[in-house]
């Protein structure tokens, strides 16, 4: 595979989830364009030391995982102001990156397995049911549409409620990079279980 545009961020997304982002920096500008143009995707690795802004002289260091996401919506807010909305696809393993033209990082890549559908077991039924509270409580007040999700809901299936909680939760990049990591989706939730037993 040849290596692809990366977008380290300090906040990223999982597979499935949304990413909105406003783009003013003019390497990332022309980054945006061309993907939404000729419906390519970009790589989002977690930014785990550094500045999401270029700043001279420093180097960021990269996650050692992210997630491809692809470009849904973009508006211009004002000249050289961009909002974009994009879709978290699949998770890769970063394997390798280099400084490219115009100051955009690309990487090297391994894409990793899309999550296999898991029912949530009943001891576990209990996050699903929360983040479902959340869902309908927005759709009742018409809110639906400011969630940071995409439809469909899949409240049955384990890889998807952990990647909303993943997302959504105040839990380290490094804690994050390593649930992103992990190809195991009901271990992933498990483990955010014990991460919001300790948060309660």
């Amino acid at each position: 595979m040849d290596p692809i545009p990366l977008f380290p961020l300090s906040h990223g997304v999982f597979p499935e989830g949304l990413l909105q982002l406003q783009i003013f920096e003019v390497r990332y500008l022309d980054l945006i364009r061309r993907c939404q143009r000729e419906s390519l995707p970009f790589g989002v690795p977690w930014l785990t030391e550094g500045h999401e802004v270029q700043v001279p002289g420093h180097v960021p260091r990269l996650g050692d995982f992210g997630c491809l996401v692809e470009v849904v919506s973009v508006t211009e807010i004002q000249p050289a102001l961009l909002a974009v909305s994009c879709r978290g696809t699949s998770r890769f393993r970063l394997v390798d990156h280099q400084l490219g033209a115009y100051g955009v990082w690309y990487g090297q890549i391994d894409v990793l397995p899309d999550d296999p559908p898991v029912d949530i077991p009943p001891d576990l039924q209990p996050l699903a049911d929360q983040l479902g509270q959340i869902i309908a409580g927005a759709q009742k007040a018409g809110q639906e549409e400011n969630l940071p999700l995409f439809p469909p809901y899949r409240l049955d299936e384990c890889g998807w409620v952990a990647n909303r909680w993943a997302e959504w939760l105040p839990l380290a990049v490094a804690d994050k990079v390593a649930l992103l990591g992990c190809d195991d989706p009901l271990l992933r939730l498990r483990s955010l279980a014990d991460t919001l037993d300790l948060e309660t």
